[in-house]
């Protein structure tokens, strides 16, 4: 159990690029772990506003700037993974933020198990408190694949970006747990499993498996086994414009949850969401409309607050079908409103809305709790 935080145990999660390590970070969630990304942290901390803002600035030029006066972290990454003295010279500003961030949130985390997941885990002062380090680890022609397939990159700046990392044999030296994430959903999850039960010896804990019944209806968190379910209420209440195949169900395990709302033995709504930056994205949610929407909307919706703020998120992001979003009077009492990602305030905010934003879907927000972590000075 760690020092630092007595009464908890510190998995230090990392992996170069590509590896697959949120994947893991997420299959840890599922079996009820708290989850940390301090590389989305220090996105954090540099961002207008935040303490590592105006340091950031003075040390590499304003330049950097983009026209909202956010800095172009592509534009730094660039210049940091090009110059050895850059990306020392950055680290010193972000890492000690980065560790103010993890304290706060480790010492407010409810769980027994945290999960710290960093890049560069092995090189910093989180590596102090961590009980256990866990590598993933993919052949370097996958990371490069994934990079250019999923982020856009040439064979040349994948490789280079790569290389500049300090290499993955000294990350899986350093492993207590090495998990291979070469394969399909299926065998890493196994393999995940198989190591969080040395962890925590139940299968499973009660978070996951939870039912909460209010009136007719009851809402329980899907699992993996529930896939094939999942896939086709989906697909039958988005009438054919949301398919989703069992395959796409695993896959989707790897990034987020689901909430099934139930009535008796039947399936009749559900809520596809995940926490990412402590911001809650919502990006499937449909209810039967043979059913009392309303009443199953706010039990489903609840209980996607309930385990949002479990992982201390900071605000909710609705991306709700029109169907849904009409019901406006609903979503007011609830404490949502329609709005732009522009005008959420906060760029950690607005970053979660762009990348979650669905076709033909309305965006509905709530900020879940004023004390934010890396809040602006």
């Amino acid at each position: 159990m760690s020092s630092k935080w007595p009464g908890k145990y510190i998995i230090g999660l990392t992996g170069n690029i590509a590896t697959g390590k949120s994947v893991v970070r997420k299959m840890l969630e599922h079996l009820g772990a708290y989850g940390m990304d301090a590389d989305a942290l220090s996105h954090r901390a540099i961002a207008r506003g935040a303490p590592g803002y105006q340091p950031t600035l003075e040390t590499f030029g304003k330049w950097l700037l983009k026209t909202d006066g956010e800095i172009d972290r592509a534009r730094l990454g660039r210049l940091a993974f090009s110059d050895a003295e850059a990306m020392a010279g950055l680290e010193a500003i972000v890492h000690p933020l980065v560790s103010q961030a993890v304290d706060i949130m480790a010492k407010r985390a409810t769980q027994n198990v945290i999960v710290i997941e960093a890049i560069k885990l092995l090189e910093s002062d989180l590596r102090k408190v961590c009980d256990t380090i866990w590598t993933v680890h993919v052949p370097e022609e996958v990371q490069i694949r994934r990079l250019i397939d999923r982020r856009g990159m040439t064979r040349e700046e994948a490789t280079q970006r790569i290389h500049f990392q300090s290499a993955q044999g000294q990350k899986i030296s350093a492993a207590t747990v090495v998990i291979q994430n070469n394969g399909s959903f299926e065998d890493t999850w196994k393999n995940v499993v198989k190591e969080w039960k040395k962890v925590n010896p139940q299968p499973e804990l009660v978070q996951v498996v939870v039912t909460h019944q209010q009136g007719e209806f009851a809402v329980t968190r899907g699992r993996p086994r529930d896939s094939v379910a999942i896939a086709e209420l989906v697909t039958r209440l988005s009438a054919g414009s949301h398919k989703m195949a069992q395959a796409d169900v695993m896959a989707a395990f790897g990034e987020k949850a689901f909430m099934l709302l139930q009535m008796g033995d039947k399936n009749v709504g559900i809520a596809g969401w995940q926490v990412e930056n402590l911001v809650a994205r919502t990006t499937e949610f449909f209810i039967d409309p043979a059913v009392n929407t309303e009443q199953g909307l706010k039990m489903l919706i609840s209980e996607v607050e309930n385990a949002s703020c479990d992982l201390q998120c900071e605000a909710s992001i609705l991306y709700l079908p029109r169907s849904l979003a009409a019901m406006q009077a609903t979503w007011k009492q609830l404490g949502y409103e329609a709005r732009a990602p522009k005008t959420l305030g906060v760029q950690a905010w607005t970053d979660a809305a762009l990348e979650s934003a669905q076709p033909n879907a309305i965006l509905f927000f709530k900020q879940l709790r004023q004390d934010r972590v890396l809040r602006p000075i």
